[in-house]
């Protein structure tokens, strides 16, 4: 057995459910911290968790609002457990700032996967954070940095169409307002945006953004939705995401 450091909080209100998930876990080299719902889980966020589990419906507090108060003070990936598999269930998951949903009853090695992929992709995210960190510390002297300020800040944001990305803040405006997206929606519009025309899968989706292979289509689809709802895009005739039936998405 690995003995990994990563944390892994794991939130549900059944116990069989609980112990499951630990042993899982455990075997696997992961230290793993619990609560009974999500007014519990809430009170043990901490910088040492690197992964939330979380079930939706708990007492005291669903997961989907622990989660989103998680997103307040934690960047740590959250993967909602469920019994619910409706495509609304999941779309409220994701805007509640979930980064993958699995529905019980679940594969033990499907769980284990999503596990890893979750923790490797945050573990990415830092390591580009920390690299982007140290390059601008290393860039010269304050009065250098002032000089280069503002074709640094030109650079680092895309514009497409009405939109505004900050690359940096992994913000969005439209028109002067602000448009709030989890991490992955901002994610999907960058790269859309990056490639206009180009025709995206689900597997260069995931091989794009995460280097690693698809699991399933419904966490895409859901976020997709959701980007779409935030936009105010419409799906029929979208201004933003198109969908190129049978192949995948674009910007136009």
């Amino acid at each position: 057995m690995e003995n990994r450091r990563e944390r892994i909080l794991i939130a549900d209100d059944e116990k069989e459910i609980r112990d499951i998930l630990r042993l899982l876990l455990t075997q696997e080299g992961y230290q793993v911290a619990e609560a009974e719902n999500g007014k519990e889980a809430l009170d043990k966020v901490d910088e040492g968790i690197q992964l939330y589990i979380l079930d939706v419906n708990m007492p005291v507090m669903s997961g989907f609002a622990a989660a989103m108060e998680i997103r307040k003070y934690s960047d740590a990936p959250v993967m909602f457990l469920t019994a619910y598999s409706g495509e609304a269930d999941m779309t409220i998951g994701f805007s509640s700032g979930a980064d993958d949903y699995l529905v019980k009853p679940f594969s033990n090695v499907e769980l284990l996967l999503r596990v890893r992929a979750l923790l490797r992709r945050a573990g990415r995210m830092r390591e580009a954070g920390e690299s982007r960190r140290e390059e601008e510390k290393q860039a010269g002297t304050e009065q250098e940095s002032q000089e280069t300020g503002a074709s640094q800040a030109a650079g680092n944001i895309l514009y497409y169409k009405d939109l505004q990305l900050d690359l940096d803040s992994q913000s969005v405006r439209r028109n002067g307002e602000w448009i709030l997206l989890t991490r992955t929606e901002f994610q999907l519009l960058e790269l859309f945006f990056s490639h206009p025309k180009k025709i995206f899968s689900l597997e260069n989706i995931y091989q794009s953004l995460w280097q690693e292979e698809a699991v399933g289509d419904g966490a895409i689809m859901a976020h997709i939705k959701n980007l779409r709802k935030k936009l105010n895009d419409s799906a029929r005739d979208p201004k933003y995401i198109k969908t190129a039936w049978g192949k995948g998405y674009y910007a136009d």
